[in-house]
């Protein structure tokens, strides 16, 4: 069932979305050389800990997967498209890695993700980088009352293919809100004018995936939660938790 939020619970989701903010913010901060990702977790933790709210991802298990998310955020590391589980690696000059956070503040879920380099990127990195931000703009902007979720979908799909990317098919966006994944589902790539009307109220967590060779293919890592690119290719994640209203989308997951 899709739940429309009052504008009170957008507020409040606002700085559950802070919290997420400032957790990613931590971690990336932490990100060098020779840290390990679960150095970068508890960065995360404290963050989360110290504003009074709890990890969303801990713990969390959802019917895919073999057993219960065990840490605070998802670190993906080259290959890995999403879900990683953070572990002793230890990251090395010119890594790509992407966060994932969620956190629940006062009943209230904020969800977001960056992708970025450790270190400088090389020119390949750098655009996919950038392609990945540009895809996830696109979806916001199609984020409007009035609109549909297709319309979303298929923003992002069209910024990601023109630029030569393959995206995962089966994963996307989701719908958010005192849990963190609700109704509706939000495809990386569809067509337009179709799906759930966009409403004043609704609030979606949107998250482009994108795969640097232009290949779609992914598979479950041993773990039970890393996806990673079949021919062992970079990708890219970034995500925002949005709000759609009558002014025009509302992003809740920014500092």
């Amino acid at each position: 069932m899709v739940e429309i939020k009052t504008d009170a619970a957008m507020d409040a989701m606002r700085e559950a979305g802070r919290v997420v903010a400032n957790a990613l913010a931590a971690a990336r901060e932490a990100a060098r050389p020779g840290v390990t990702l679960l150095e970068l977790d508890e960065a995360a933790r404290q963050v989360i800990h110290e504003a009074g709210a709890k990890p969303a991802f801990l713990d969390y298990h959802p019917r895919f997967a073999p057993m219960p998310f065990p840490a605070v955020i998802c670190a993906s590391v080259n290959d890995a498209i999403v879900h990683g589980i953070p572990d002793g690696y230890r990251l090395r000059d010119g890594d790509l890695l992407g966060i994932d956070c969620g956190a629940t503040l006062d009943g209230w879920t904020g969800d977001a993700a960056v992708t970025f380099a450790v270190g400088a990127p090389g020119p390949a990195d750098r655009r996919l980088l950038e392609t990945a931000w540009r895809t996830l703009d696109a979806g916001i902007a199609a984020a409007v009352v009035g609109a549909r979720i297709g319309d979303i979908a298929h923003a992002i799909g069209r910024t990601a293919r023109a630029a030569g990317y393959g995206i995962p098919h089966g994963f996307g966006g989701h719908g958010i809100g005192r849990a963190m994944h609700e109704d509706p589902e939000v495809p990386n790539e569809g067509r337009p004018g179709r799906g759930f009307p966009l409403r004043h109220g609704l609030v979606l967590a949107i998250e482009p995936m994108l795969i640097a060779s232009g290949n779609d293919g992914y598979h479950v890592a041993r773990d039970g939660w890393t996806l990673r690119t079949d021919d062992g290719s970079r990708a890219a994640h970034v995500e925002h938790t949005v709000a759609i209203t009558h002014d025009g989308p509302r992003i809740l997951t920014l500092p």
